[in-house]
């Protein structure tokens, strides 16, 4: 029997009418409202609803919890009418109505099942967490119900979401509000900001929370790591339980975090974020937060993904201070200063905007749609970072360059873990190593086996399952390896070994094995990136490495290697085919072009030898003028006065003249430069001495414009006494220089294109010094050449100086 004294209440008349008169709704019930565990059990009671609800969440945490509160209103036990499904873990009957899943879940429910029969409903709760999944999710289940099932109602629910643009999405959804039940919480700001998370800052922060109120404390942190690290600094404190909060706990620990706290004492929970929206923590009345997240982000401009520690937006600290006021007033302590809470960016971004598309393109492939088009998107995976997952996909041999999965493809998507780790297994099993691949398999998507990794080393933590220490992390990476291993059918070994895990982590991740670089500690992975471990790890001294995860540091240095193992060439040979290829390039050290038949393993380079191939070599120069300038081109200045008059006809008759300014010659250089390379037989830097560029430029102008440049723009004028001057187009406008006495007989100032531009004239002194500039000789004629004759002619008697300069003989023959 459900309650009804509840927010939620009052919009449940409204979400019926909704979803008998349509297909789909958006509900945006505020936190605290009710909508988890009272929406899916009214859900059922619809005549409509003759299949199951599935209630999707974006953790297993939260679906774990939603399901238990629905199962415990109902008055039953998870598994009867409400059951629950995670990779993993599931726990449903034959009369389940109601299943909580992931996220990840309905993707693989949608791939078995397209039409999701037996399904009435799919409930996409907590959806402005904005997972990769859920985007998929959604945008599965539109295709399934505009394609397939027309009966399937989709419910979007949230506390905070744009829901005009969901309902646009939904083909013009019904809206629905509900309030929420919360109670102000005031701020206090305990900055500024540190630009690293400080443990003991935290730790003293809980202690003025735990001294200023007298309920629960939540405190919010990046990691594991440092919830640890924050527990370790806490120590004792009379009266308070300490228990920290995190996706890889196990079960039992999460409940006790989320449950009230044992014999009466006070509870300080140590959370991740998983605990900003989706859970109910029973007590909490102060809120403690770090302002900082970590998450797994590409890194498109690197082409590689890692974790990377970041501040919150502001959306996620409100989600965050609002924990505090779920009960009664409360208060939220803020570890930055209050001017800095505006630099924080205002929302997160969706997932599917920073996230490792190779999962998402390997379920988009087995849909049907390869690059995501025909798709109905609320945020599109970016193209780039789409194609970037293709392109490893086929390097891995799960997809054919068409988008088709092939048959070794369709054994890495029945496999419960990342394509990466699922090539891995496969190919392991091939060389009997398919068990210790499981184990590995296990341990990375698991993150956390307890331990502070404090080295690099893979092996390291190979040995602490060894050891047989009964830790929960430990524990569940046993469970999901053996797991692993029954669904690949191999048998697990008498003993673990570390002795074949750097070829395994290479099948896995072939773009991230790495080769030392001078200094210790120093390596270039195959992607080209830069990465480093501490030079005393142990690992610091290896030849090569491979690599399964890195930590992208937001300066653009070098990655920090978290997690890699060592690796033997003959172990590299197995795992990865190196590529020959001819590699010509521009050499910024001697700004000269080098060409090289190069073996290599993407930028990391085996063996090199120097290569004769003229073309490459031409490209290679190209590049080297793309990269120094054009100032590189020794006779550029060949072509400086013709692209001038260009540049002028372009600038006063039409942009059908080309531009050839310096940005437009650098952004064409393949189309002029390089044909010009080839007639000149030019390969080296020196040979561009011998290009004839005056000859390439004007190859850009159509030969019906050069008709007309010496028309339109000449490059000398003549003067009345019949002498050619050179015109200058360098600067804003065209113009020539002459003595006063060349200029005698021209009544009017010649004009350019076509007559639209009088030339400038720059009129100078017998001696060849500067009189007056003018665009109008006639005026200067009838003004101010009096007073220019009457000042020069007594300097300079031996020259003319009519008093009509304009007379067809005016400057001929000797002064008299």
């Amino acid at each position: 029997m459900r309650t009804t004294d509840l927010p939620i209440e009052s919009a449940l008349g409204p979400l019926i009418a909704a979803l008998i008169q349509g297909t789909a709704a958006v509900l945006v019930a505020q936190p605290g409202a009710g909508k988890t565990t009272i929406v899916p059990l009214v859900l059922i009671e619809q005549p409509w609803c003759t299949g199951k609800v599935i209630v999707v969440e974006p953790r297993r945490v939260a679906a774990r919890a939603a399901a238990s509160r629905l199962a415990a209103l109902l008055g039953e036990r998870v598994g009867d009418t409400v059951g629950w499904r995670m990779r993993g873990d599931t726990k449903v009957g034959r009369a389940t109505r109601i299943e909580v899943v992931t996220d990840g879940v309905l993707t693989r429910m949608l791939q078995t099942d397209p039409s999701l029969d037996g399904v009435s409903c799919v409930v996409l709760d907590e959806f402005h967490e904005r997972s990769l999944d859920i985007d998929l999710g959604l945008a599965l289940c539109i295709d399934a119900q505009q394609g397939l099932r027309d009966d399937l109602r989709l419910l979007v629910m949230s506390a905070t979401i744009d829901a005009g643009a969901v309902a646009e999405l939904l083909s013009d959804a019904s809206v629905i509000e509900a309030a929420g039940r919360t109670f102000p919480v005031t701020t206090r700001w305990l900055g500024p900001a540190t630009p690293k998370l400080q443990p003991r800052a935290i730790a003293e922060a809980i202690r003025l929370a735990l001294a200023e109120s007298d309920g629960d404390v939540l405190a919010f942190l990046p990691g594991a790591r440092e919830i640890r690290a924050v527990e370790r600094d806490l120590g004792s404190v009379a009266g308070v339980v300490v228990l920290p909060l995190h996706g890889a706990l196990p079960s039992s620990a999460q409940d006790r975090a989320l449950g009230p706290a044992p014999d009466g004492r006070r509870k300080v929970v140590l959370s991740t974020n998983i605990a900003e929206t989706s859970l109910t923590i029973e007590g909490v009345t102060a809120v403690v937060d770090s302002g900082w997240a970590r998450r797994s982000v590409a890194d498109s401009a690197r082409a590689m993904s890692g974790l990377v520690t970041m501040r919150i937006s502001r959306a996620s600290a409100d989600q965050r201070r609002g924990r505090a006021g779920r009960v009664r007033p409360g208060l939220g302590y803020r570890l930055w200063a209050e001017h800095e809470h505006a630099l924080l960016d205002e929302h997160d971004p969706p997932e599917i905007t920073q996230a490792d598309l190779v999962p998402l393109a390997l379920d988009l492939a087995r849909w049907g749609a390869p690059d995501g088009s025909g798709l109905r998107w609320l945020t599109a995976p970016p193209p780039r970072a789409l194609v970037a997952a293709r392109g490893l996909l086929e390097t891995l041999g799960v997809l054919e360059p068409s988008g088709q999965v092939t048959t070794h493809g369709r054994s890495v998507a029945a496999l419960p873990t990342h394509p990466r780790l699922a090539h891995a297994m496969l190919r392991a099993r091939e060389h009997g190593h398919g068990a210790l691949a499981c184990t590995v398999a296990a341990l990375l998507g698991d993150r956390d086996i307890g331990d502070d990794r404090r080295d690099a080393d893979l092996a390291s933590r190979i040995d602490a399952l060894r050891t047989g220490t009964r830790t929960p992390g430990v524990d569940r990476v046993r469970r999901d390896a053996e797991r692993l291993r029954r669904r690949l059918g191999v048998a697990e070994t008498s003993a673990f070994t570390v002795d074949h895990l750097g070829v395994i982590l290479a099948f896995a991740y072939p773009d991230r094995v790495a080769r030392r670089r001078e200094q210790a500690g120093r390596y270039l992975l195959a992607n080209g990136v830069g990465a480093a471990v501490a030079e005393h790890d142990n690992l610091s001294t290896s030849e090569w490495l491979a690599v399964a995860e890195v930590e992208l540091l937001g300066d653009g240095g070098d990655a920090r290697i978290l997690l890699a193992a060592p690796i033997t060439r003959e172990e590299l040979d197995l795992a990865i085919e190196p590529t020959t290829a001819t590699v010509a390039q521009w050499d910024r050290r001697t700004r000269d072009v080098r060409v090289q038949r190069e073996r290599r393993i993407g930028a990391i380079v085996l063996k090199a030898s120097p290569f004769d191939d003229p073309d490459a070599a031409r490209h290679a120069l190209v590049d080297g003028v793309r990269i120094e300038g054009l100032a590189l081109l020794p006779r550029l200045d060949d072509a400086s006065t013709f692209r001038g008059r260009v540049a002028f006809c372009r600038g006063h008759i039409g942009e059908e003249w080309p531009d050839l300014s310096d940005d437009a010659l650098l952004e064409h250089l393949d189309e002029w430069l390089h044909p010009a390379l080839v007639s000149a037989g030019a390969r080296r830097r020196a040979d561009l001495a011998r290009v004839d560029l005056l000859h390439a430029i004007r190859a850009m102008v159509p030969w019906s414009l050069l008709t007309l440049l010496d028309q339109l723009a000449p490059t000398h004028v003549t003067t009345a006494k019949g002498t050619r001057k050179p015109v200058d187009y360098s600067g804003d406008d065209p113009s020539i220089s002459l003595r006063i006495q060349d200029a005698f007989g021209w009544y009017e100032t010649p004009k350019l294109a076509g007559g639209r531009v009088p030339l400038v004239v720059a009129l100078l002194s017998p001696a060849n010094r500067p009189v007056q500039v003018t665009r109008d000789l006639a005026g200067f004629w009838r003004g101010s050449y009096k007073e220019v004759r009457a000042e020069l002619r007594g300097r300079y008697p031996k020259h003319a100086w009519p008093e009509d300069p304009t007379a067809d003989q005016a400057g001929r023959g000797p002064r008299r």
